[in-house]
């Protein structure tokens, strides 16, 4: 997430704690310019509460629920107790990742001679955060950039950054794929079968490997199982639908996930 003016009530945020008190805690929320929040006791943790500073120490880094917003006041109301362990890893994972997002830009814009917030506020408008546009660009590069609308230098420099630091998690599915084709001209049909699964998906590379006729199988890699088993349904599907057109009979049999690649 980019650095904001003012959070929303029920937003999860990223907050470093700075004073403790007896029956409250004072943090600064690290996604909106330090602003100040407070914790109540009643929100550090469920039950009762001996010590407070069993819970919380100053310097932590804390996940908060936001509970209140006055804008008038300058007050935000936080929950720490509202905040479970999953909703906390997901979130810190995902400010670590538009930190690292932000120091790229910035390693862009030295690299291509032009404005850092001039290349910010293009991935802002298109994507409302920071980090997605470098796994796109590793995804999908071409589309990504055309989008964006930088400049040559600009767009060269975010692609050579998004190469050298993202890595997009990647899995592959296997199928077994049964093409039968009675007709004199049978192994051209089969080809052209085969020839038809070889589609093409962003992100998504199909192998074919001939086992045997008239077994065949396709394996799919993709960065995650469900675009990957969408692919392979479509490959085979694209192969099945030749032969049956030609009067042959193609079946599609699913391997158990193959983990990642």
């Amino acid at each position: 997430m980019a650095d904001q003016d003012w959070p929303e009530e029920g937003d999860l945020v990223v907050c470093t704690v700075e004073n403790i008190k007896d029956f409250v805690a004072f943090v600064s929320l690290d996604e909106y310019n330090g602003r100040q929040g407070l914790i109540p006791i009643s929100e550090i943790a469920t039950g009762w509460i001996k010590y407070i500073r069993d819970h919380i120490r100053e310097g932590q880094k804390i996940v908060c629920k936001v509970l209140n917003v006055d804008r008038s006041r300058g007050h935000i109301d936080l929950s720490l107790k509202d905040v479970n362990e999953h909703q906390r890893r997901e979130k810190i994972r995902e400010w670590k990742n538009e930190s690292k997002a932000k120091k790229w830009i910035g390693f862009v814009a030295k690299e291509a001679g032009e404005p850092a917030e001039a290349i910010e506020d293009a991935i802002l408008k298109k994507y409302g955060v920071f980090y997605p546009v470098f796994e796109d660009l590793v995804v999908d590069g071409e589309a990504v950039l055309k989008k964006l609308g930088l400049s040559k230098k600009a767009s060269e420099a975010l692609s050579h950054i998004a190469s050298e630091n993202v890595k997009v998690p990647r899995v592959e599915v296997m199928g077994s794929l049964t093409l039968t084709s009675t007709q004199p001209d049978g192994v051209s049909v089969i080809r052209k079968a085969l020839k038809s699964a070889e589609i093409k998906l962003t992100g998504v590379d199909i192998e074919l490997l001939y086992l045997g006729a008239p077994n065949y199988r396709i394996k799919v890699t993709a960065p995650d199982y469900k675009k990957a088993g969408k692919a392979l349904e479509k490959a085979a599907g694209a192969a099945i639908a030749v032969v049956e057109k030609a009067g042959g009979e193609g079946k599609l049999t699913k391997k158990p996930k193959s983990g990642k690649a």
